[in-house]
C-alpha cells in the first residue's frame, strides 16, 4: 500500500508539472507578459473559504475568486441547482423564446432593487453590462431625437471593466488603459472625489463634478460611476453625500445616471447596494459578479421603466443589443440559488462581523513606513502601500504563509467570502501582516 502510494504522488507530481509546463508554453493569464510569466500555483479543488493546491497546500482565500464569491467554494445548494438544471435545460437562444429560471431571477432582483428598477436586460459578464448600460444611455439620447448627447461624465480613480466601451470610462491616466488613448472616445472625468465615507461633507467635493455637468450637459447622456466603493481604480470608499449631489444633478440636467454595483452589489459595503448608503436610485444599475455566487459568469442591466419606454416607442423601436448566452438557464438557476440563499441568511451581520475583525486585524499595519494608508468598509479591507508591490514575490510569500490574497500596484487588499470563520480570517490577516512586515525589512 505504502508503495502505491508514493506511485500515485509520484506520478500526480509529473502530472502537475506537465500541465504547469503547458500552461506556462501556451497559456496567456491576465495582465501577464508571456515573455516574462508570473507564477501560477495548480488548483486541485476549493471548498468553503480554502482553496488546495496539488501538493496539498492549503490556502485561506481572502479573494472570493475576483470578490465573486460570497458563499465560499463548493456549496451544495449551488452545486445542486446546477445538477438539477442541466437535466432539463442547459441553454436556449432568448431571442423568441423564455424559460422558467430567468423569469425567476427578474422576479427576486425586482424584488430587492431600488424602487423602480424594474426592467431586466440579462448579458454575460460585468464589463458586458457596462457596454450595455452605455449603449442605452447613448440610444435614450438618440430615440428622444437629441443630436450630439452621447458623451459620458464620469470620475476619476474609476474602473468599469477591459472591454472597449467600458475602458473609454476608467481611469485615463492612473488605469490600465492609457495606452489606448487616442483609440477609445474620450469623455468627461471628475476629480476623484477627495471625502472619505466617515469624513464630515466638504460641499466643494461635487464642484468638479457640478462644473463638468453644468458645462456639458447638452453633450452628456449619461453619468456612470461606481457608488460608494471606488474598486479596481483604486480602493477608494466615498461620502455617501456625493452620490446624492450626483443624483440631484443629474435630475436638474436631465442626464441618466448609471450605477456600476458589479462590485458593490449583493452586500459586499454593508449595504445590498452602494446606491443604498445615499438612498438613491439610479436609472440604471449594472450588476456581475456575486450574481450567481461566483458560479458562472453572468450579469444583468437593470433600467428604470422610463428608460424602456423611450427606447421602445421611438426609432429604432428596439434595444440594439443581443448576446448568444444571454440569460442562459443554467447560469440563472444557479443565481437564483446564490439569491436566495444570501437572503434566507443574516448576510448584513455577517457581513458586519467580518468588517470589525478586518478593522482590529488590519490596525497595526498603520504602524509600518511602508504603509500610506489602511481603510476598511464592509467585506472590504485595504492596505495602501507607499510604493508598488514586487507581484512575484509577494505572491509566493503569501502562498507560503497559507494564503491567498492577489494584490495590484500599491494595494493589498481583501474580500473575503461572507462565510469566512473568525479564525480564518485572522488567520488571513495575520499572514497579511507578517509578509507586509518581511516586504518592509525586504
Amino acid at each position: 500500500m505504502k508503495k502505491n502510494r508514493m506511485g500515485a504522488l509520484e506520478n500526480g507530481g509529473r502530472r502537475a508539472e506537465e500541465i504547469l509546463a503547458f500552461d506556462r508554453k501556451h497559456l496567456w493569464h491576465p495582465y501577464t507578459s508571456i515573455e516574462k510569466p508570473l507564477p501560477v500555483f495548480l488548483v486541485e479543488s476549493a471548498d468553503g473559504c480554502r482553496i488546495r493546491l496539488n501538493d496539498g497546500t492549503e490556502l485561506i482565500d481572502g479573494m472570493a475568486s475576483w470578490w465573486s464569491v460570497i458563499h465560499g467554494y463548493n456549496h451544495p445548494r449551488l452545486n445542486n441547482a446546477i445538477k438539477e438544471q442541466v437535466d432539463t435545460l442547459a441553454h436556449v437562444m432568448f431571442g423568441g423564446l423564455t424559460h422558467e429560471p430567468a423569469v425567476t431571477l427578474a422576479k427576486i432582483l425586482i424584488e430587492h432593487m431600488p424602487p423602480g428598477l424594474n426592467r431586466v436586460f440579462f448579458c454575460d459578464s460585468g464589463s458586458i453590462a457596462v457596454e450595455v448600460a452605455m449603449k442605452m444611455a447613448i440610444q435614450y439620447s438618440f430615440a428622444q431625437g437629441i443630436n450630439g448627447k452621447n458623451r459620458f461624465l464620469t470620475l476619476r480613480s474609476g474602473y468599469h471593466g477591459d472591454s472597449f466601451h467600458a475602458m473609454s470610462v476608467c481611469d485615463p491616466i492612473g488605469g490600465m488603459h492609457s495606452i489606448y488613448k487616442g483609440v477609445l472616445p474620450e469623455y468627461y472625468f471628475a476629480d476623484t472625489p477627495r471625502c472619505r465615507f466617515s469624513d464630515a461633507w466638504d460641499e466643494s467635493d461635487i464642484d468638479s463634478f457640478e462644473n463638468l455637468i453644468r458645462k456639458n450637459h447638452q453633450r452628456i447622456c449619461g453619468v456612470i460611476l461606481e457608488p460608494i466603493v471606488q474598486g479596481a481604480g483604486g480602493m477608494r470608499f466615498y461620502h455617501p453625500q456625493y452620490l446624492r449631489k450626483v443624483r440631484e444633478l443629474c435630475d436638474e440636467f436631465e442626464v441618466l445616471l448609471i450605477a456600476d454595483e458589479i462590485a458593490t452589489g449583493f452586500g459586499r459595503s454593508g449595504e445590498l447596494f452602494g446606491c443604498d448608503h445615499a438612498g438613491i436610485v439610479p436609472d440604471i444599475m449594472c450588476l456581475g459578479k456575486a450574481l450567481t455566487g461566483g458560479y458562472m459568469t453572468m450579469a444583468a442591466v437593470m433600467a428604470g421603466e422610463h428608460v424602456g419606454r423611450v427606447l421602445s416607442k421611438n426609432e429604432p423601436g428596439v434595444f440594439m443589443h443581443g448576446p448568444t448566452f444571454m440569460a442562459n438557464p443554467l447560469g440563472c438557476r444557479v443565481a437564483i440559488a446564490s439569491l436566495e440563499l444570501l437572503f434566507d441568511s443574516d448576510w448584513r451581520q455577517r457581513v458586519k462581523a467580518v468588517e470589525s475583525v478586518l478593522k482590529k486585524g488590519f490596525a497595526p499595519c498603520n504602524q509600518l513606513e511602508t504603509v500610506a494608508d489602511v481603510r476598511v468598509l464592509g467585506a472590504i479591507g485595504v492596505v495602501e502601500l507607499k510604493q508598488p508591490v514586487n507581484m512575484e514575490r509577494i505572491q509566493k510569500r503569501f502562498v507560503e504563509h497559507g494564503i491567498w490574497v492577489r494584490p495590484f500596484g500599491k494595494l493589498v487588499y481583501v474580500m473575503p467570502p461572507y462565510i469566512i470563520q473568525q479564525d480564518e480570517l485572522e488567520f488571513l490577516l495575520a499572514g497579511i501582516r507578517k509578509v507586509l512586515e518581511i516586504e518592509a525589512d525586504s
